[in-house]
């Protein structure tokens, strides 16, 4: 009998089996969707996979919205599909993982998370998983890893000058945003918040931006007026990055040079006067700053490129078929 046949009559078995178990009025409600090599996989594992994946049954999905539904099941089962290839692969190639291996993996996750073992069960208690359930998943993802770093990750050489390549024609995505160093006068409102009292502070600020004006010293005048920090440093704020400053303030500094001095700017709390001292340009990191990021970048990019497409020899090497 050839491989075809018995395909074809293990297949009639199984289906025999559960009509023969159910109520013959009744719909099916398992079935063989594929075949992949000498195995099955059933409506009832699609359903579960469906279920894992979404968070939704597929009769969920389809009453809203079929024409998704029907298409997002077609994707579960072909990567159902990929992991029983993926999981041959693994058994032939004798890939095995231990227990304390499984552990220091879960043990890398809490740290990542933060999160401690409690927590984690509590997560997966939500998530409807057992820990038993949790621990073979990290197995499998574990004894995948293996698979792809013996099938695809050894292979894979990222030359210097593909690197050089990246970083020329991306160097926008390098880019350090320019500092900016500030001075500023602080006049603080009272409590009561007055409108008179707020009149009189902004005419104060008025007086101290006319004497700017008239050629007086930011520094001496915040030493002398401002209530607020940087006064014993004649104003001086520091350095800061564009995106560090309050939306209002940074985009009354995005147009001024050094040296220009600001309007009053009204808060809720204070009026202030600002100078901007000194505009770093945007400048763009060096190759080797960046060099191991770009190799991580394009690392994952040939992963991805050559798993596919060991994926698609390993189905062509395969017998698999959809039943719908």
């Amino acid at each position: 009998m050839n491989f075809k046949k018995i395909v074809l009559v293990l297949q009639f078995i199984f289906i025999f089996s559960l009509v023969v178990h159910s109520n013959i009025k009744a719909e099916i409600c398992n079935r063989v969707v594929a075949i992949v090599n000498k195995e099955v996989i059933s409506l009832y594992e699609l359903d579960l996979k469906i279920r894992e994946l979404t968070g939704y049954s597929y009769s969920e999905m389809h009453r809203q919205n079929n024409q998704k539904a029907v298409g997002t099941r077609r994707k579960i089962l072909e990567h159902l599909i990929d992991e029983k290839l993926t999981r041959n692969k693994i058994i032939e190639l004798a890939i095995g993982v231990t227990q304390e291996e499984v552990d220091k993996a879960i043990e890398g996750i809490k740290q990542d998370n933060s999160i401690t073992h409690e927590e984690l069960i509590s997560n997966l208690k939500k998530q409807g998983m057992t820990y038993e359930v949790y621990r073979q998943k990290i197995k499998g993802d574990l004894e995948r890893q293996q698979l792809i770093n013996y099938e695809v990750k050894s292979k894979i050489i990222i030359r210097g000058e593909i690197i050089e390549n990246y970083y020329n024609d991306h160097k926008d995505q390098f880019m350090i945003e320019g500092g900016l160093r500030i001075s500023a006068i602080f006049l603080q409102k009272d409590d009561s918040n007055s409108l008179k009292g707020s009149a009189i502070l902004l005419k104060k600020a008025e007086e101290i931006l006319m004497m700017l004006k008239n050629g007086q010293d930011f520094a001496t005048l915040a030493k002398r007026y401002s209530q607020g920090p940087g006064a014993k440093e004649g104003g001086d704020l520091g350095s800061f990055k564009v995106n560090q400053l309050d939306p209002k303030l940074a985009e009354i500094i995005k147009n001024m040079t050094p040296g220009d001095i600001s309007d009053p700017i009204i808060s809720s709390s204070s009026i202030k006067i600002i100078k901007l001292m000194e505009r770093e340009l945007r400048k763009v990191k060096s190759l080797e700053e960046v060099r191991s990021i770009i190799y991580g970048v394009l690392f994952r990019e040939k992963i991805n490129q050559m798993y596919a497409s060991w994926l698609k020899d390993l189905r062509e090497q395969a017998y698999t078929k959809l039943i719908f």
